[in-house]
């Protein structure tokens, strides 16, 4: 890029756009802002809904396991940028170098972010389940994969062209590596290539898995590792060095950035000899005609390989957005406010005796803000529905796109009374929304699910607890129904 272009720094003052509250995109990921001490500021936080029992609250945003809301600042510095948006990697002119220089500079910030080997590579792509099939489209031939059934369905189904090797879930943290190891200790001498893909954090507990200890088990056994840390990248730090993973994946909506935008990050070796994962413009070098009427391509060995079409550049620039203002606002200091919201929340729950908490690994593990649980009772639908309907409060529940664990969780659930309406399924049916058999429930079906994170006010967890101890005491204020599987209040 010629030295007349800056694009942090045309960026960071613009005349006809509010400036970005962050330092230039090429600082580094140690830059943006001062540490404070409350939650971040996200946009919503001021958003007020109706409640069906009169008047209206301000909305308690607790389903960031799904989808965070995004921050303020990564807003004000898309909304900065938005004036010079200009082709990627395509024009002469000003705003479109600027904007490809904006471009490769948010790559450079998530390698920094993530703490990348100098050889890796980052591949923008639109979410954790796109760069994990982008991954699986690239495994070797005879690649053999063992992924834990514990895992989101993002990181659990897109192996289907590989040898799966699907592990039973454990019970301890030391229980999973003893599976692995023992998993992969069976693999034929000489076997193929083989990937072990683990989660960072569940979407379901919260719970932190041993991800060190896995990637040095799958290492001794010749295997390479890829982490999902689309739960984990906006609680912790990820450090691709420290855990010596060989990929990290994850998504811009889990990290306080807008929907549409993803990464994967790691070796460059296996995404350099598979075919692009989308063919067309940009991850083509050369294309020229062969006298037999056919093509020659060259393909890209740089990330441009598997980014064909014009590239998500504002998505970029929100991801790498976040990764500044969560570095600067110090992550020591958001992991311990988080702590101190799950151990209200976790406390909250144990005074009811007819909650109980889902876990893998015991009440001591530790985790992140997603905590799921049941209530004897209550059907989960209609429960959420309450929590929404009657306090303000938009939780998730279901199975949450990890039907093997959640059932494998559920196994001693508690006795559950028909829907809010009229049953909907045939006998032995089972529903991802909570609709029972037309016989009522043998057994909890799904599970509700709260989560929250660095823009969540301590009101917000307040108001939850008090909602869930009044629902089981007291009971819904209001009447519901099931529609079109989903229990809502009937109006």
């Amino acid at each position: 890029m010629s030295a007349f272009l800056n694009a942090a720094a045309v960026v960071s003052a613009p005349a006809s756009a509010p400036a970005p509250s962050g330092a230039a995109v090429g600082a580094g990921a140690g830059a943006g802002g001062a540490v404070c001490a409350g939650p971040l500021p996200v946009l919503g936080r001021d958003v007020t809904v109706p409640l069906v029992t009169g008047g209206e609250v301000t909305y308690a945003a607790l389903d960031y396991a799904a989808s965070a809301p995004a921050l303020q600042r990564v807003w004000d510095d898309v909304a900065a940028y938005a004036p010079y948006y200009g082709s990627v990697h395509r024009g002469a002119g000003y705003l479109s170098q600027l904007s490809t220089d904006l471009f490769e500079q948010s790559r450079a910030e998530v390698a920094a972010f993530l703490d990348c080997r100098p050889s890796d590579q980052v591949i923008f792509t639109r979410s954790t389940t796109d760069s994990l099939n982008l991954l699986a489209a690239a495994l070797p031939a005879d690649c053999r994969v063992f992924v834990f059934e514990t895992e989101h369905h993002a990181s659990l189904l897109p192996w289907d062209g590989a040898q799966v090797t699907y592990l039973d879930a454990p019970r301890t943290p030391d229980g999973a590596v003893d599976t692995l190891e023992r998993a992969l200790a069976d693999r034929e001498p000489g076997e193929g290539p083989a990937l072990v893909c683990v989660t960072g954090a569940s979407n379901v507990t919260g719970e932190l898995w041993p991800v060190e200890e896995l990637a040095a088990a799958a290492h001794a056994h010749g295997a390479r590792i890829v982490l999902d840390a689309a739960q984990l990248a906006p609680h912790h730090p990820v450090s691709v060095q420290a855990l010596d993973v060989d990929w990290v994946a994850f998504s811009g909506h889990k990290l306080y950035a807008p929907f549409g935008s993803g990464v994967l990050a790691g070796r460059a070796d296996w995404l350099q000899q598979a075919r692009p994962y989308l063919a067309g413009g940009g991850a083509s070098r050369t294309v020229a005609r062969r006298d037999d009427g056919g093509v020659d391509v060259e393909w890209h060995t740089t990330a441009a390989r598997h980014e064909a079409g014009s590239p998500n550049v504002i998505g970029a620039y929100a991801i790498a957005s976040a990764c500044r203002a969560l570095t600067g606002a110090g992550f020591d200091r958001l992991v311990a406010r988080e702590q101190e919201l799950i151990a209200q929340v976790r406390a909250g729950l144990a005074g009811i005796p007819q909650v109980r908490i889902l876990s893998l690994f015991g009440d001591d593990a530790p985790r992140v803000g997603v905590i799921s649980f049941v209530v004897e009772g209550w059907n989960s639908s209609h429960f959420a529905a309450a929590l929404s309907a009657e306090y303000g409060i938009g939780v998730r529940d279901g199975l949450f796109c990890a039907h093997p664990l959640v059932r494998t969780l559920l196994g001693s659930a508690p006795q559950e009374p028909g829907a809010c309406g009229a049953p909907e399924a045939h006998p032995g049916e089972r529903s991802e929304v909570g609709v029972p058999p037309a016989g009522g429930w043998g057994r909890s079906l799904n599970a509700i699910r709260v989560s929250f994170g660095a823009g969540t006010p301590d009101e917000h967890v307040e108001r939850f607890v008090r909602a869930v101890g009044e629902l089981v005491s007291e009971g819904a204020q209001w009447q519901y129904r099931t529609e079109e599987g989903r229990c809502v209040p009937a109006v």
